[in-house]
């Protein structure tokens, strides 16, 4: 029986990411009330954690949407929107948290030690 391998990439902005969607999802129905401010530091510290795993994987195309939903939903300077449009905003972001959160991958150290060894090992010979 063959030995498993070791995953080549991971996915470390899954969790967040897929929290962060379900964050935006539930805060939609609070909007007008005062628990939404707890909804803005919970997603907007949850974007900034999936910015960082992106950052760390290389995927560029996401870091500006993740930005703007920090800067967006950053509760200690308030953007005033209202109605339809931040509640438009709060499925759209949603969706950035899930696609990011698949998307990002961040390459295995563990996968990566053994392949340096070998071909350090080659190069000896």
């Amino acid at each position: 029986m063959p030995t498993p391998q070791k995953a080549a990439f991971l996915r470390p902005a899954l969790a967040p990411g897929i929290l962060g969607a379900i964050v935006l999802v539930a805060g939609a129905a609070l909007l007008d009330s005062s628990a939404f401010t707890i909804i803005r530091y919970v997603v907007a510290i949850l974007a900034l954690i999936v910015l960082v795993f992106g950052y760390r994987g290389r995927a560029w195309g996401y870091l500006p949407f993740l930005a703007a939903i920090a800067v967006l939903w950053n509760p200690v300077y308030v953007i005033p929107l209202k109605g339809q449009v931040w509640q438009g905003l709060q499925f759209i972001a949603a969706v950035v948290f899930i696609v990011a959160a698949i998307r990002i991958r961040v390459p295995s150290p563990e996968a990566q030690a053994p392949a340096r060894a070998g071909s350090s090992a080659q190069r000896r010979r």
